[in-house]
């Protein structure tokens, strides 16, 4: 009988009673539309049962968890393996979370550094090393033959002479003589210097050389000194002692290695690498103003005018123009101004003074508005103390290693070379390094800096890093479950993706894939597609078999999109626009001073490998520039007269908290409490609207607060989200229930779709405005009441789309959109190409961050960036519309798209 998991009745969320069997240790990707129940299969249904059934195998403290843990609604499921999810949920939030620490990188290399590592002297920077007896012997002996050497040791004159004695010590060295120890003057200064032995260098006297040197270093505290008869003289140490500064280290130690120990970070950044002051910038925002109109912003504001009124005072005092611009202040005078002089203490002053105040919110948030963060001066950003830093392998300390990027690094331990003894001890460790830069490569992650924190990576990057590692890992008999692992792929990469998933199966694993990109879908073995449409018309099984059987199937979309029966349609004509935002010398992180013109009035997209500088571009040089976050990394924007808006719709969550849902982000939920607040029985009760609010005390379930559930913290394992036991993740107080509109309770109306809540509230036009552009924008299977954190990526950039829409009136807006297309299916990306052609139709602009060719294809105008990424990146290598830059032969981007042009 074939291996297989067995699925019967699985009714998760819009599953419709589907009965499934899934074959074991094969790629299977399951796909379909938008909301068609493919995350409610792979990881609510299977992921999750796996996950139940492992910790029922844990101790009586996970179990007793158990009974409260909800098992995915089936009549059955059979044959599971234990499972694990890589999933889009952006990276922890923690800026002491790198790429090397979530792989493991930085503890092989903590442990790398501490046993092979050469200690390096703080002040003359020579290496610090442990000499042993052996390793002395040995150099003296290749000295000239019959060398003359005399061995000593030095004695602090303060232990007294008796002992000596008594030892049998009875010569000192004195001004170059061997003299009694009774004739020797006791220095005032340094130690005396006592005789062991003077003797002829010989092999064959190696064991005499041996026994002198061994006395001297047991009664020399760990130092012994040889004189030569040519005049040289040599001190060795038994200790981490620089021979020249005469500065004793410590051993080092893998903790010693940690930025999050108190033993290995930086003491001045505490180890985060970076330090808050004072940004002069935000101070003194526009410097057109003179000191009497507020050019010192803080001062502004009326709890701190008395500090403005000081500064006026004192800069009548001593002659400082107050009425000019501050940028027409001498030097000196500006100097005066943030620093100060005799008894006024300056802008510098009053935020000294403020810190003392930190303990108060409203302090902390003011002080944050003036700050900006520049790499921390004692450790140059590398997060680690001077002593940490001075350890080498390979010439590198930790820090130099961990600034290298996957490719760099892999390159760094491949050509590194050790001695005998240093392999013997590192072997296994270098392995364990190479082996997980070697699947970061494998990811498409070659561009990527080991200390990169794991905060500013996309999702499809923080997935990658996930994916890359559990292949280290090297899990057999498990069921690993990936939600579009090509997202932020550039299609180059593609097939370096479909390699890995294949390779993860080869040795003994399930990869089940939820997936819309037609390469992987092809390289398949077994296909799962739900539809036929999102939300209550999806949840069904259109076909589930072999990849050959699929692409014969006439009534699913994917097959007809994979056919090419159906397709995405190149634009008739493509606009040229009117003016453009032009920037000027953009050289931020990769960017290599470029100048870029984005055409105003049609639909832009910044193409190119992953890493090339994409995001770079649009989000840290053009919004941040526009919205003032940003002055540095470019020379100039222009343009933005010629706009009256930029909005940036990326992938960033809505919210952190569960409580946010579809219906309260587009405001819908406020016509909907007053509905509820205006029938008879909450006018009967007194019901006010803020009472059907999940939000807010009053008609909210208080066991969980509204939050219809509760999360267990499970100390060494995933946090368990529990349902609630007294609402049953409904929200509400069982009397607010009661209160029916039009036969709905208010809990049943935040379970319908967009779709049925469009029909349901027909007769109310308020709540209809606010939730049709969810339907246009293709969103019409969400939920009212889902959290937003169960959205991809791609359908939080649609509902902040929809929001916009709504809530944004103003003409000529830029809007900047990061990978939209993430979770759609092409049926999908055809709705959000419309929308985007109607946004721009109206006179807005759009600028997209895109990899999908059926996206680009259709723009106005390619802005495509490369041509490698990391530092291989960061330049234009071409631009125009889709058929000029089809024709570039640089261009990476350029390949694949001459075949979506035909």
């Amino acid at each position: 009988m074939d291996e297989r998991i067995t699925l019967r009745g699985v009714r998760v969320h819009n599953l419709k009673n589907i009965d499934l069997d899934i074959p074991l240790y094969k790629f299977i990707v399951v796909t379909g539309v938008s909301g068609s129940g493919k995350s409610s299969l792979a990881f609510d249904t299977l992921y999750a049962e796996g996950q139940r059934r492992y910790l029922e195998s844990l101790s009586a403290y996970a179990r007793q968890f158990l009974e409260r843990m909800d098992k995915p609604d089936a009549d059955l499921i059979e044959g599971i393996t234990p499972a694990i999810a890589i999933q889009q949920k952006a990276a922890t939030k923690n800026p002491r979370s790198t790429v090397a620490t979530v792989t493991e990188i930085h503890d092989f290399l903590r442990v790398l550094f501490a046993r092979i590592g050469t200690v390096h002297c703080l002040q003359c920077g020579r290496p610090v090393r442990r000499d042993t007896i052996d390793a002395v012997a040995e150099s003296l002996l290749k000295l000239p033959p019959r060398t003359r050497v005399t061995i000593s040791f030095s004695w602090p004159p303060e232990k007294g002479t008796a002992l000596l004695k008594k030892e049998g010590f009875f010569r000192v060295i004195q001004d170059g003589q061997v003299i009694e120890l009774e004739k020797a003057r006791l220095p005032k200064k340094g130690d005396l210097d006592i005789f062991i032995d003077s003797l002829a260098l010989d092999p064959e006297d190696g064991e005499r050389l041996v026994d002198s040197l061994e006395m001297g270093f047991k009664k020399g505290n760990g130092r012994v000194k040889v004189r030569a008869e040519d005049g040289q003289e040599f001190i060795f140490s038994d200790k981490l002692e620089c021979k020249t500064d005469r500065i004793v280290y410590e051993d080092p130690f893998p903790n010693l290695f940690s930025f999050n120990s108190p033993q290995g970070a930086c003491p001045d950044c505490h180890g985060f690498g970076d330090l808050a002051v004072l940004d002069e910038d935000k101070i003194i925002p526009n410097k057109n103003k003179s000191l009497e109109d507020g050019a010192v912003e803080p001062w502004t504001k009326p709890v701190s005018r008395w500090w403005m009124k000081e500064l006026l005072s004192e800069a009548r005092k001593r002659g400082l123009p107050t009425q000019v611009p501050y940028r027409r202040l001498k030097p000196e005078q500006q100097r005066f101004v943030m620093e100060g002089g005799g008894s006024y203490g300056g802008v510098k002053g009053f935020f000294d003074w403020l810190k003392t105040k930190n303990y108060k919110v409203q302090v902390r948030v003011f002080l944050s508005r003036y700050r900006k963060y520049v790499p921390c001066p004692t450790c140059g950003g590398m997060r680690l103390n001077p002593h940490a830093l001075s350890v080498r392998v390979g010439g590198r300390s930790i820090g130099e290693v961990t600034r290298m990027t996957v490719r760099e690094a892999a390159a760094f331990f491949r050509d590194l070379e050790l001695t005998p003894f240093e392999r013997q001890v590192a072997e296994k460790l270098v392995a364990e390094v190479q082996n997980r830069l070697k699947f970061l490569l494998e990811v498409g992650l070659d561009y990527i800096t080991l200390d990169r924190m794991t905060f500013t990576l996309s999702g499809g990057e923080a997935q990658r890093i996930n994916l890359a590692a559990a292949l280290s890992a090297s899990l057999v008999g498990t069921l690993f479950v990936l939600d579009e692992p090509s997202i932020g792929l550039h299609a180059r990469d593609n097939h370096r993706l479909i390699e890995i998933l294949k390779s993860l199966k080869e040795i003994g694993n399930t990869v089940l894939v939820v997936e819309h990109d037609p390469e992987i879908i092809r390289s398949a073995e077994y296909i799962i597609d739900l539809g036929p449409k999102a939300g209550e018309q999806g949840g069904e099984v259109l076909f589930c078999g072999p990849m050959a059987e699929f692409l014969e199937k006439k009534d699913s979309f994917t097959s007809q999109y994979l056919r090419g029966e159906r397709e995405i349609m190149v634009p008739a004509r493509r606009r040229r626009g009117a003016g453009y935002i032009a920037i000027d010398d953009a050289f931020k992180h990769n960017l290599k001073h470029i100048d870029v013109r984005i055409p105003l009035g049609t639909f832009t997209c910044v193409t190119g490998v992953s890493g090339s500088g994409k995001s770079t571009l649009v989000n840290d040089v053009l919004y941040l520039g526009w919205s003032g976050e940003a002055t540095n990394g470019f020379k100039e924007i222009g343009g933005f007269e010629l706009i009256d808006k930029v909005i940036m719709v990326d992938q960033s969550p809505l919210s952190t908290s569960p409580r946010s849902i579809p219906a309260t982000y587009t405001k819908a939920m406020d016509g909907i409490r007053d509905l509820f607040s205006q029938t008879r029985e909450a006018r009967a009760m007194g019901y006010k609207p803020g009472f059907f609010s999940f939000n807010t005390a009053g008609g909210r379930c208080e066991e969980c607060k509204g939050a219809g559930q509760q999360i267990v913290e499970m100390q060494f394992l995933s946090d368990v989200v529990l349902t609630c036991d007294a609402c049953k993740g409904k929200r509400f107080r069982s009397d607010i229930l009661e209160v029916r509109y039009k036969g709905k309770n208010i809990d049943e109306v935040l379970k319908m779709s967009v779709e049925e809540a469009l029909e349901f509230f027909s007769d109310r036009a308020d709540i209809q405005k606010k939730l049709s552009p969810l339907e246009k924008v293709g969103l019409g299977y969400l939920r009212l009441g889902q959290p937003t954190t169960t959205l991809s990526g791609g359908e939080l950039q649609r509902i902040k789309l929809a929001y916009h829409l709504v809530h944004e009136r103003e003409k000529r807006i830029l809007y900047l959109f990061d990978e939209p297309t993430i979770g759609l299916h092409p049926e999908d990306v055809a709705v959000l190409l419309r929308c985007f052609q109607k946004l721009v139709d109206e006179g807005h602009t759009v600028l997209v961050i895109e990899h999908n060719l059926d996206v680009v294809k259709c723009a106005d105008h390619i802005i495509d960036l490369g041509p490698e990424g990391g530092d291989g990146g960061g330049k234009i290598v071409a631009q125009g519309t889709p058929e000029e830059v089809a024709k570039s032969k640089r261009s990476i981007t350029a390949r694949y798209l001459r075949a979506c042009l035909r």
